[in-house]
């Protein structure tokens, strides 16, 4: 295969530990609406896709769906900084991708306002050439179109680019976009999750990042 040039990457899960304040805002969300509570495991399957997918259920009822978003983001807004952290060995190795010459873009089901404040906190808004959230596309992943629509920005060919996440869902819309797939395994789903995505790189750790540009 050619050389690496572009590396996307999914935000939650793969550059921050965000993993835990996702969950809590949910349970709050359901807890606070009165409705009945789902678990951990019933939530992480939607990990990875917006808030509008995760909610769907109640998307007959517009009001109600605006409602639920509106809490969720509250809450999470509010538990931010407290919460969330990077993943250790991220900044370095994003820096020497950078270093490396790569050029790279963040793949993310949250809306910019949130990815900007996750990527700020840990100090790689810098590191990022190109944003694509999700309310700036019209399919979001497991669609290949927010990978597309990075491409494009960046003017990257599909066949040296890879995109790093750790859902299903990002694998799943990476390959649809023709690029190639590397899941990150410190994040909170294991090989046996990720397997019948059939990724090009399993990545033990953020240092396995520096591979891919050997």
């Amino acid at each position: 295969m050619p050389p690496l040039h572009t590396m996307l990457f999914d935000l939650d899960g793969t550059l921050i530990d965000s993993v835990r304040l996702i969950l809590d805002s949910y349970h709050h969300t359901l807890a606070t609406h009165g409705l009945p509570p789902r678990t951990d495991e019933e939530w992480l399957r939607g990990v990875g896709t917006p808030l509008r997918v995760q909610f769907a259920d109640w998307a007959d009822d517009p009001d109600t769906l605006e409602a639920l978003i509106a809490t969720y983001r509250e809450y999470n807004l509010a538990h931010h900084d407290r919460m969330v952290t990077v993943y250790p060995g991220v900044v370095d190795a994003v820096t020497r991708i950078k270093a490396a010459g790569l050029t790279t873009g963040l793949v993310t089901s949250k809306n910019r306002q949130g990815a900007l404040r996750g990527l700020a906190l840990v100090k790689l808004e810098q590191m990022m050439d190109v944003l694509v959230c999700a309310d700036e596309v019209i399919n979001p992943k497991p669609h290949p179109e927010p990978v597309e629509k990075a491409m494009e920005l960046l003017g990257a060919d599909p066949t040296t680019t890879v995109y790093v996440g750790d859902s299903i869902h990002d694998m799943r819309s990476g390959r649809a976009a023709g690029v190639r797939t590397a899941a990150a395994l410190w994040g909170p789903f294991g090989r046996g999750h990720l397997e019948g995505a059939q990724p090009d790189y399993w990545l033990e750790t953020p240092a396995d990042l520096l591979k891919l540009t050997a």
